[in-house]
């Protein structure tokens, strides 16, 4: 695979259970190259949030907050000149959780910290965002087996899911490519993948919607 006509930035998003991360992880792996992940498991907040949403949601965010900002530094401070560098999290989309999940006093302290940090995040040469319906994002959660998440609800995934659509609707500081991945396998369909490293390949400025189905 010749590097030379791959982006040298990739970020892979979506809501939770899309499998973002396991495909970071496969695109890190083609790649050869370091991966810089979310690391939810380190939030201490994480499994009371999923308990008690509205008593630890602040801290929740907050800690996401500036555990991304210190892995964006460290980013930023590392060797740039490696052919790719993938990751699983876009710090612009931090907010879309902030909104959905704090209250307005919240979200307003919450803003305010986030200008203070000035985060300069580099601009990724590319944006993957995964999409599936709500149903399957909560089958995903369910099979993966982690006991905490199973407390999510549908309507909650729901507004995450909605969020993401209307954070990437107006987004448009890089190509971005939105794949539909209802029935379609990243992480352990060989074709599949193949299909989809193809579509970076080739893929154009602007905004490109890849349907499996489509070109079946």
């Amino acid at each position: 695979m010749n590097r030379q006509h791959h982006p040298d930035y990739i970020v892979v998003e979506g809501p939770i259970g899309v499998g973002k991360t396991s495909l970071a992880k496969r695109l890190a792996t083609t790649f050869k190259t370091d991966l810089m992940l979310e690391l939810p498991e380190e939030n201490p907040f994480l499994e009371r949030f999923y308990a008690d949403p509205k008593t630890a949601a602040f801290p929740t965010q907050l800690y996401f907050l500036f555990q991304r900002t210190r892995q964006l530094e460290m980013f930023r401070q590392a060797d740039l000149f490696k052919p790719v560098q993938i990751a699983d999290f876009l710090i612009d989309r931090d907010k879309l959780f902030a909104e959905v999940t704090l209250s307005q006093d919240e979200f307003d302290l919450y803003q305010q910290v986030y200008n203070r940090l000035a985060v300069e995040a580099p601009i990724p040469d590319l944006v993957i965002y995964l999409q599936a319906p709500v149903h399957i994002l909560l089958n995903r959660i369910s099979e993966r087996g982690i006991h905490y998440e199973r407390r999510l609800s549908e309507d909650y995934l729901k507004k995450i899911a909605n969020a993401y659509i209307d954070f990437f609707y107006h987004y448009n500081k890089s190509p971005l490519l939105i794949v539909n991945t209802a029935d379609f396998d990243l992480v352990n369909n060989t074709d599949n993948y193949t299909m989809l490293l193809e579509q970076i390949c080739h893929l154009k400025t602007g905004k490109q919607y890849f349907n499996p189905k489509e070109v079946a």
